[in-house]
């Protein structure tokens, strides 16, 4: 398919998106990525955020994913996330008591500049989960 780029996202459960599509946005440590056909190549770790395909084969799908790595190639983007699921399949009660245990442990962390990070973590992804869901709404 001419100008359109190959996406895979794959946890080690399963392979959630296996298609085409015009552009891909999606979450890395350092900030959201917009990847469209011809991209230089990248390796970059993957956030904790959403990922949205747009047009082709895909149409407009979004999946909330947590950590991992991507890899881009000009007409190939291949996401290895730690967790991955559709907007529909987040439990908002469960993402709550997940951010609320982050911050118990953020503020239990002390001087633990690993607690803090982990914190950090749990929260960021608990975040993302309740946002994916509500947007879902």
């Amino acid at each position: 398919m001419p100008d359109q780029l190959q996406v895979r996202l794959v946890t080690p459960e399963r392979i959630l998106i296996d298609t085409t599509a015009d552009a891909v946005e999606l979450p890395s440590r350092s900030g959201y990525l917009e990847v469209l056909f011809g991209h230089t190549p990248l390796l970059a770790e993957l956030g904790a955020g959403e990922v949205r395909l747009h047009g082709a084969h895909a149409g407009e799908q979004r999946y909330n994913v947590n950590w991992g790595f991507v890899e881009v190639l000009p007409e190939r983007v291949t996401i290895l996330a730690e967790s991955a699921l559709k907007p529909e399949e987040i439990d908002t009660g469960r993402a709550q008591e997940q951010l609320d245990r982050g911050h118990k442990m953020w503020n239990e962390a002390g001087d633990d500049a690993e607690k803090y990070e982990e914190a950090n973590r749990v929260i960021a992804e608990a975040e993302s989960k309740l946002a994916s869901a509500a947007s879902h709404s």
